[in-house]
C-alpha cells in the first residue's frame, strides 16, 4: 500500500487502531496534524515526519502524491476519523486523480470518544433517540440551519464551536430550542488539562467562556443523565466503608450549574 489515511483517534494514543499502529511504525514518511498525540508520532521511528501545520490543504495532497508517486509508504495521520470533519475524502481525491493506490483506516471520531471519556451518553433509551452531528458554521460559510436543529429531536453534537458558542446557543433559541435544556462542552479530553463544563443552553456559553480548543459541544437531555449519573457514583462511593469506587470522571475537573 502506498498511501494510507488514517485516523488517529480522539488524543490519547491509547485509543489509536491496531491497524493504525502497525501503519505508522512501518512508514518512510509520516504528514501528522498538530492534535496528533506526540507520542504517536514517535512511533515512527524509521520515518521522515512532516507536521501539517503551515500547509494548505492543496499542499498536503501535492506532498501525499509527490511521495505516493515514487512508491514509499505513507502515513497520512489524522486526528480522530479522516471522513468525519476531517477532509480525508479531499485527500483520497487527489490520490485516486493521480492513479496512486491509498488504503482508509478509520479513527475513533471525537464525536463518540469524547462523550464517552467525560461520561455522557449521545443516545439512552427514553432521553434520546437521535443524534445530530454538526460543525459551528456550515461547510459553505454560510450560516446554520437554526430552525431546522431547534426542531430536531434528541442530542446535537457540535464540533468547532467554542469560538461562537453564545452566538449558537442564542439562535437556537431563538429558533424554539428550550433555553433550560442541559448542555456540556468538552475541552481537550484524554489531555491532561481536560474539563468538561456542563449548563443549560442558556447557561453554557458563560459557564465555558474560559475553555480551551479543541472543545465538543453537546445539547440535549443526555447531559443531564449524564449528571445524574455522576451523582449516584459518588454518593454511592461516599457511602462505601472500604476502598472508593472511582468515579468514571476522576481526575478531570468537572464544574457546571443549573443542570
Amino acid at each position: 500500500m502506498s498511501v494510507a489515511i488514517v485516523g488517529a483517534g480522539p488524543g490519547d494514543p491509547g485509543l489509536v487502531t491496531v491497524r493504525a499502529l502497525e501503519l505508522v511504525r512501518a512508514c518512510e514518511i509520516l504528514v501528522y496534524d498538530r492534535l496528533v498525540a506526540p507520542a504517536l508520532v514517535a512511533k515512527a521511528t524509521g520515518a521522515a515526519r512532516i507536521s501539517r501545520d503551515g500547509l494548505t490543504q492543496e499542499e498536503v495532497n501535492e506532498l501525499l502524491v509527490h511521495h505516493g508517486r515514487r512508491g514509499r509508504a505513507v502515513v497520512r495521520l489524522k486526528g480522530g476519523d479522516p471522513f468525519i470533519f476531517g477532509r480525508g475524502f479531499e485527500e483520497v481525491e487527489a490520490l485516486a486523480a493521480a492513479g496512486i493506490e491509498y488504503e482508509v483506516v478509520p479513527g475513533i471520531s471525537s464525536f463518540t470518544a469524547v462523550p464517552g471519556l467525560a461520561g455522557i451518553p449521545l443516545t439512552t433509551r427514553g432521553v434520546a433517540a437521535q443524534l445530530t452531528i454538526l460543525t459551528g458554521m456550515s461547510g459553505d460559510g454560510s450560516d446554520l440551519d437554526y430552525r431546522h436543529l431547534a426542531a430536531t429531536p434528541g442530542t446535537l453534537v457540535i464540533f468547532m464551536g467554542l469560538k461562537r458558542l453564545e452566538e449558537l446557543a442564542d439562535n437556537l433559541i431563538l429558533a424554539g430550542r428550550p433555553v433550560d435544556e442541559p448542555a456540556a462542552v468538552v475541552s481537550r479530553l484524554s489531555s491532561p488539562d481536560a474539563q468538561t463544563r456542563v449548563g443549560t443552553l442558556g447557561t453554557i456559553a458563560a459557564v465555558a467562556r474560559d475553555l480551551r480548543t479543541p472543545s465538543l459541544i453537546v445539547i440535549g437531555d443526555v447531559v443531564a443523565s449524564s449528571a445524574q449519573l455522576r451523582v449516584a457514583i459518588e454518593h454511592a462511593s461516599s457511602m462505601a466503608p472500604s476502598t472508593p469506587e472511582r468515579s468514571p470522571s476522576a481526575g478531570r475537573t468537572i464544574s457546571g450549574s443549573d443542570t
